[in-house]
């Protein structure tokens, strides 16, 4: 499973944008499960969500962005 796809599965009801690889991998979710949270808190959560595939070697580092729908 690709980590966008992956990404959808923990996040259904956002939009999700990936680019790039290895060191270079960026994303962008639009969630209203970030309504109510600080940018720490929706990167803790983003990032708990990828901590096996961190883990696996699978994903090696990310650039967060995460927003809520009201946010863009």
């Amino acid at each position: 499973m690709n980590i966008a796809s992956y990404l959808q599965s923990q996040f259904p009801d956002s939009e999700i944008s990936f680019s790039g690889e290895d060191c270079r991998s960026k994303v962008l979710i639009i969630s209203s499960q970030f309504e109510g949270l600080n940018t720490l808190d929706r990167h803790k959560l983003i990032m708990g969500s990828l901590k096996e595939k961190f883990q696996s070697g699978e994903l090696h580092a990310l650039s967060i962005d995460a927003k809520t729908p009201t946010e863009v």
